[in-house]
């Protein structure tokens, strides 16, 4: 258990200073305001022992975790009655990402000369996205900071495990197929020339076949150079189709289509819609705002351009069904749960049923698609080997039945 060290007042004034273990920093200014102390600074201790881990310092890539730790973090501290600048210095000393230290302080120094939150949070759109700002700036104005950095926090835990999941089901396949591609680029450069070698010593005609393998085999190896530039042509080239704002276009809408990958990606993409929907509304985001954020932070150019046509429907007086069931991508049950919540008033807890359904939907697909990947990859692997494998040995074949 972590120790703090903490600077606090009595009732009579005086200064108090002590060393406590505890959970966490919330938990410490609990127990400290509960015997009537006020909290002046509490921050954890940087004497360790012999074999605890030392604070490394070091700048890395501010992360979805770090963002998850340092919300419940501030908002528990702010829940406490700690004032948001305590708050974030607090943060800033325990902060062992020196990039983010360096951000929390900057913030600070921003909070102390008189700017809110949110606005020392929009210096680093980098860092923290619309919705992260728009979410704490519906906390100001409503007097809930620490409730709605609280609901920011499950947001991002519940979003960056359902992108974790994704990950998961794309990186097997993917590791598969690379050694694949590497055991058959070294089949073809260092196993079947040696074939080709006995072949050419014993003066046979080639099965046509074999004598394309080995083709391919000496194109690779005399041409590995102008291979390799072609290959990377081709990568520069796709690159360039989808910083294009068409390409990217014409690239989301077709992978969202395509017949595993694609209902998995919609699902993770209704699911991703609903939670950011209803967890903006909830947190009193207008909702043409809530539209406008949900579309950016799609990661689909696809989705975004659907939500900015609702978007523009609603605006227009509509309600947010109707121009859903027109694009006819979202599948009938979540429009019509949509306009059932529109109808009774209920639409954030729609939302969240739609978010909750989904993400089961998503760990369903998931696992089915691992079933379905394995035994997909080992027949892929048995005709790529293989095949290579039956073209080396068929000219051996061939001499054997001639010799009889």
């Amino acid at each position: 258990m972590p120790k703090f060290e903490y600077l606090v007042k009595d009732q009579e004034g005086k200064d108090i200073k002590g060393v406590q273990e505890a959970t966490d920093v919330g938990n410490l200014i609990s127990v400290l305001r509960s015997k009537g102390y006020t909290i002046v600074r509490v921050k954890e201790s940087h004497h360790k022992t012999l074999f605890a881990g030392r604070r490394t310092g070091k700048k890395r890539r501010i992360t979805q975790d770090d963002l998850v730790v340092f919300s419940r973090q501030i908002a528990t501290m702010v829940g406490a009655g700690v004032t948001l600048m305590q708050a974030l210095d607090v943060l800033g000393e325990q902060m062992d990402n020196a990039k983010f230290q360096s951000i929390i302080y900057s913030m600070k120094h921003d909070v102390e000369g008189g700017k809110s939150f949110s606005e020392a949070l929009m210096r680093y759109k980098n860092v923290f996205s619309s919705l992260y700002i728009n979410m704490v700036r519906a906390g100001e104005q409503s007097g809930e900071l620490d409730e709605i950095l609280n609901r920011l926090a499950t947001y991002l835990e519940k979003s960056n495990a359902l992108r974790k999941k994704v990950q998961s089901a794309m990186i097997y396949p993917v590791v598969v197929s690379l050694f694949a591609l590497i055991i058959t680029v070294g089949m073809l450069t260092f196993v079947i020339p040696k074939f080709a070698e006995i072949f050419s010593g014993l003066g046979a005609k080639l099965p046509a076949p074999t004598q394309v393998l080995i083709n391919i085999s000496n194109v690779l190896r005399q041409q590995f150079i102008a291979v390799v530039i072609v290959l990377v042509i081709i990568i520069v080239c796709v690159r360039v189709f989808l910083s294009t704002k068409g390409g990217r276009y014409s690239f989301d809408k077709g992978i969202l289509r395509l017949p595993v990958f694609g209902t998995l990606l919609l699902k993770v993409a209704i699911s991703k819609f609903a939670r950011t929907f209803a967890t903006l509304t909830r947190s009193g985001v207008p909702v043409l705002s809530a539209l406008d954020i949900v579309g950016k932070t799609s990661g689909n150019t696809y989705i975004e351009r659907l939500v900015e046509g609702v978007r523009e429907s609603v605006k227009e007086g509509e309600s947010l069904s109707g121009p859903l069931a027109k694009e006819k991508i979202f599948p009938p049950m979540v429009v019509r749960m949509i306009a059932v919540g529109e109808e009774t008033g209920e639409l954030e807890a729609m939302l969240s049923k739609i978010a909750e359904f989904y993400d089961d939907q998503v760990d369903t697909a998931i696992s089915g698609l691992t079933s379905l990947i394995e035994p997909l990859v080992i027949a892929f692997l048995g005709i790529v080997i293989g095949g290579i494998v039956i073209c080396m040995f068929l000219p051996i074949f061939s001499l054997t039945q001639a010799l009889k």
